[in-house]
Parts: structure tokens; sequence; C-alpha cells
């Protein structure tokens, strides 16, 4: 089985994954790591360099290869990657896969990223609060659809990592 998270980025898929991946005794993957592995290039020199075009035909590929494999594994997507080429149809269509949707609302989310915002090429540019806020609210409402096609959304609002940890594993008994 591949457990799969999902959701828009800041909202914990990779802190949620690893200790996922420890309870559970599988490995941890993260696409945005496998896919600056592929390209021998972090993700901002990527999205400097080739653009966001570029970037999502190999995070598409990188995906692709992936869910090809037959490792049991916790697999933490980048937040557009559902969004994205036939990214969440190969996701769905996989018997293996169990998406599952951390959801968080603009306010949690523009807490945690502000701090991080130089890390994050997508909104690295955006200088104030309200401007953050504003493009998650945006950003989030069109990627809401793709999201909500998981097969388990949990709030992640207010939960600690060992919390959200502890329902996935619930969920999947």
């Amino acid at each position: 089985m591949k457990i799969v998270l999902c959701g828009y980025m800041g909202c914990g898929k990779s802190t949620v994954g690893q200790l996922l991946s420890e309870k559970l005794n599988v490995d941890f993957l993260e696409i945005d790591t496998e896919i600056e592995k592929k390209e021998n290039s972090s993700i901002t020199d990527i999205f400097q360099e080739n653009g966001e075009i570029y970037f999502r035909k190999i995070e598409n590929i990188v995906l692709n290869e992936v869910l090809k494999t037959s490792k049991n594994e916790v697999i933490s997507l980048g937040g557009g990657t559902p969004c994205y080429a036939n990214n969440l149809h190969l996701l769905k269509s996989n018997e293996h896969v169990k998406l599952f949707y951390l959801k968080m609302t603009p306010q949690n989310l523009t807490a945690r990223l502000i701090n991080e915002k130089q890390k994050r090429p997508l909104i690295n540019h955006l200088q104030t609060e309200e401007k953050l806020e504003e493009y998650i609210r945006k950003h989030l409402f069109e990627r809401q659809f793709y999201y909500l096609q998981s097969d388990f959304m949990i709030d992640a609002n207010a939960k600690s990592v060992e919390e959200l940890t502890e329902e996935i594993i619930n969920l999947l008994q």
C-alpha cells in the first residue's frame, strides 16, 4: 500500500509523513526530494532556471515512477501535485494508493508559511502577511477541487503531528 498525503504547502505533509512511516515501519518519500535528486538541483533553482511548466512535467514523471514500484511507503506530495497533468488520475486509479488530504484554513497556513517564504518559490515574492493570505485563499480555492477527491479528508488545523498520525492509522484499519 502507498499512503499518500496531499494538501497545501505548509499543512504538515512532510512532518506527518515522516512520523507515519516510522510508526508503520515503511519508507518515507517526498516527491519534491525525488525531483531534486532526479534533476540534481533544488526546487527553487528548477523554478528559477526552467519555470513552473518544466517543473510540473518532471513532477509527473517522478510521480509515475514512484507509483509503479511495489514498495509499501508513505509519500508526501508537493502542494500542487494532484492539480496538474494527469496526477490525480494516476493516484485515484491505483488500487494500492490511499490518498489523504490534510486540510487547513488559509489563516493557519499563512501563520505557518509567513516565516518560511524564502524557501518556497511560489510565495517568496509576497511581501506582506495580507498578500500571502490573499494568495493562499485564491490558490486554495483553485486546488480544493482536486484535494477534495482524496479518499480521506483530515482537519489538520488544531491537531498535533502525533494526533494526525494516529488519525491516519485509525482510518487505515
